[in-house]
């Protein structure tokens, strides 16, 4: 062995190892934070980095375009499919009440609606998040719209 080839051994082994250390926290991240929104953050950041050095650790160490072009896919997809789930994930998580909405900063999707005793999309035994302005409102929509077909107020 000449030394390029030893320097290129130890380089790939360096990217391996800190990425498998990076999705070693991943998956601890996961298992010990408390919340939804905190435990996508541990299993999408650290974990999509972790993979991609572990690529990088591999094509360096294999030195072929086959296996170089298939690592250069599978880097790929994850970068493509690891944000969209988080994303998918946190909607649900917020839509479902799953989060403490007092400990966020910004809060851009509640500003987004107004509020409704019923949305639809959330558990059946989820309270409503103000239970008096929105049962108010659904009361007032309730009677214009029997006032719209005719049914008039009961």
């Amino acid at each position: 062995m000449n030394d390029v080839e030893t320097l290129g051994d130890v380089v790939a082994v360096a990217f391996l190892l800190l990425g498998a250390l990076l999705c070693l926290t991943a998956g601890i991240g996961l298992l010990r934070f408390p919340d939804v929104l905190t435990r996508m953050h541990a299993g999408t950041k650290p974990q999509v980095l972790g993979v991609l050095l572990i690529m990088v650790g591999a094509a360096i160490r294999l030195q072929g375009w086959s296996a170089t072009w298939m690592l250069l896919l599978v880097a790929l997809f994850q970068m493509l499919t690891a944000p969209v789930s988080a994303h998918m994930v946190s909607r649900v998580a917020y839509r479902r009440r799953h989060v403490r909405r007092d400990r966020l900063l910004v809060d851009e999707q509640r500003s987004t609606g107004k509020d409704r005793v019923y949305r639809g999309d959330e558990p059946a035994d989820a309270p409503p998040e103000e239970p008096g302005p929105a049962l108010a409102e659904s009361l007032r929509e309730d009677r214009e719209d029997r006032e719209d077909r005719g049914d008039g107020v009961r």
